[in-house]
């Protein structure tokens, strides 16, 4: 399984959020590319970054700081927030993002979400971020009435074949990820690339999510606050 440590960026620091929560903030340095070459002198060999500012206000806030985290290190970059055009799409594949995400927008204008799935293949993943089961946008701050699962499925059929799922309750929260949800998109969508994220605190769920066949997990807070320790992590995601 692959293992994502995650770089979320606001104001050009490296930040986690808990449940979302823009009010509820921890700074966890001012370097962005520097937090990247540490990940990459642990093992890590992929890795997750999303502009918070972007996602929140739609603006490219953070894309300076992404650029400098791509050509830090050699590793695999996806990135979101923000995301919401072809030019935006183009412009962080062109610094040389491995993959670009879709969130809001593939909610919002699903034509384009298909569009951009046609054109640029596997270099697409789209964030679906559940509140209480249900997809959250604009910065996790309006929920929307299409259940998670559910658009799992419906953004496959568009041709998308790797989706990032978060439980929003969980993230940052340091109590355990949802293994449940996981399990069940493992089982109703065969073929779906699904990446784990949010609340991941122990390896026994690394662990889990390999066994279960889910073929990512990002590790946030965990990693930032010492909680886990990043070459136990890449070991535990070996299965």
């Amino acid at each position: 399984m692959q293992i994502f440590p995650a770089i979320d960026l606001r104001g050009g620091q490296v930040v986690r959020l808990t449940q979302g929560d823009y009010d509820r903030m921890d700074v966890y340095g001012d370097d962005p590319a520097a937090a990247a070459r540490r990940f990459a002198e642990q093992g890590a060999r992929y890795l997750h970054v999303v502009d918070l500012d972007g996602a929140k206000d739609g603006a490219l806030s953070n894309f300076a700081a992404v650029s400098q985290i791509i050509a830090a290190t050699g590793m695999f970059v996806e990135v979101g927030g923000g995301i919401r055009d072809e030019a935006r799409i183009r412009a962080y594949l062109a610094e040389g993002a491995g993959r670009v995400i879709l969130g809001t927008a593939a909610l919002r204008d699903f034509d384009f979400l298909r569009r951009m799935a046609e054109k640029y293949g596997e270099k697409i993943a789209v964030g679906v971020d559940a509140k209480d089961g249900f997809v959250a946008i604009d910065g996790w701050r309006t929920v929307s009435a299409t259940r998670g699962v559910d658009f799992c499925k419906q953004v496959y059929d568009a041709g998308v074949r790797c989706v990032i799922y978060t439980d929003i309750a969980r993230d940052g929260a340091m109590q355990g990820t949802n293994l449940a949800v996981y399990k069940t998109l493992v089982r109703e969508v065969p073929g779906l690339a699904v990446t784990a994220s949010g609340g991941i605190s122990s390896l026994e769920e690394i662990r889990a999510l390999a066994a279960m066949g889910v073929q990512a997990a990002i590790v946030g807070k965990a990693l930032y606050t010492g909680a886990l320790c990043l070459p136990d992590v890449l070991k535990a995601g070996e299965g």
